[in-house]
């Protein structure tokens, strides 16, 4: 398929059919200032996409790897490819799209998303740069994991928490990788579990996601990372029975009883699993207004808990159900 470029604005002249002469297949004149053509060199494109089967991406993981500039995105996919696929370099910023490169090994299909640095706004001066936090918040909605990266150095800063923060809020399975572990100074025996207890008491809301200490510049522990990002996809997309899941409900009931507001006491009636990733639970009540966030946050863990539900978000959405009277 070839296009014509026209620079008239009338009818086709007959002159197109001398492109034939060419043996080229059929052209296709159109004029991009008045818009002539352009919707038959789209549906002669659409013809020729590929059939997609109907588990082609089912077994495939997409993974967005997302942090600040410089903390070794680029590096992280380099070292998973084993060759050079994403440009490497100390200025911070210079990836500015977000990359996809699809890998496969004896523990699954992936495709890992490299994603630009997103810097606060207040540094965000320039167009294209705009454009690549923008892309980078669009992979995150694409992903099935993210992989979140911070600098061993530099440990978690307030944009680390932001970024983090879109991840969580989007619903996807998140884990933690701190980067250069190898160059941290003052190692020890203790030293993963102290880094560990900062790093989740500065992202308490990812207090679900794990942590791996990695060298993206060496390859330490990278090889850990797929069993990882199997675990937490997986855990993302799980689904739980109504049966079983109200068997724990009634069990975490028994154990802690609904709180009460003057005189009347918030009934749990049922739960039942609306969607997967994140997993999102219906609870039916009595009364909203009684189903205060600390008993949410209870059953929540109680979920997590029984479940094992690990580097995912869990999500519950609260229904007044009447009584019959």
């Amino acid at each position: 398929m070839y296009v014509i470029k026209q620079i008239t604005t009338g009818k086709t002249s007959d002159d197109i059919y001398e492109f034939y002469n060419l043996g080229l297949g059929d052209p296709y004149p159109v004029s991009s200032v008045n818009a002539i053509g352009i919707g038959d060199v789209l549906d002669a494109i659409y013809e020729n996409f590929p059939e997609k089967t109907a588990d082609e991406d089912d077994d495939v993981i997409k993974v967005a790897i997302i942090g600040k500039p410089n903390v070794g995105k680029s590096s992280l996919v380099n070292k998973i490819l084993g060759e050079n696929r994403v440009i490497v370099s100390d200025i911070a910023g210079t990836t500015r799209d977000a990359i996809d490169s699809e890998f496969q090994n004896e523990f699954g299909k992936y495709v890992f998303i490299d994603t630009a640095g997103i810097r606060r706004k207040s540094k965000v001066d320039e167009q294209i740069e705009k454009y690549s936090v923008i892309r980078s918040l669009l992979a995150v909605e694409r992903a099935d994991v993210c992989i979140l990266m911070i600098d061993a150095n530099e440990g978690v800063t307030e944009q680390d928490a932001k970024i983090a923060g879109e991840a969580h809020e989007a619903g996807k399975g998140v884990i933690i990788a701190i980067n250069k572990w190898d160059e941290y100074a003052g190692k020890d025996e203790h030293s993963t579990e102290k880094y560990k207890k900062e790093v989740y008491n500065k992202l308490s809301y990812l207090s679900y996601a794990p942590i791996i200490f990695i060298s993206a510049k060496t390859g330490q522990r990278v090889n850990k990372i797929f069993e990882m990002i199997n675990m937490v996809a997986s855990q993302n997309a799980m689904r739980v029975s109504t049966s079983v899941l109200n068997q724990v409900l009634n069990e975490a009931i028994a154990i802690v009883q609904p709180p009460s507001d003057k005189g009347k006491r918030l009934k749990v009636y049922y739960m039942t699993q609306a969607s997967t990733k994140p997993p999102t639970f219906v609870v039916f009540v009595n009364d909203k207004k009684l189903f205060h966030f600390s008993y949410e946050r209870y059953l929540v863990n109680q979920i997590r808990k029984e479940f094992t539900l690990t580097g995912t978000p869990v999500r519950i959405i609260v229904r007044e159900k009447k009584e019959k009277e």
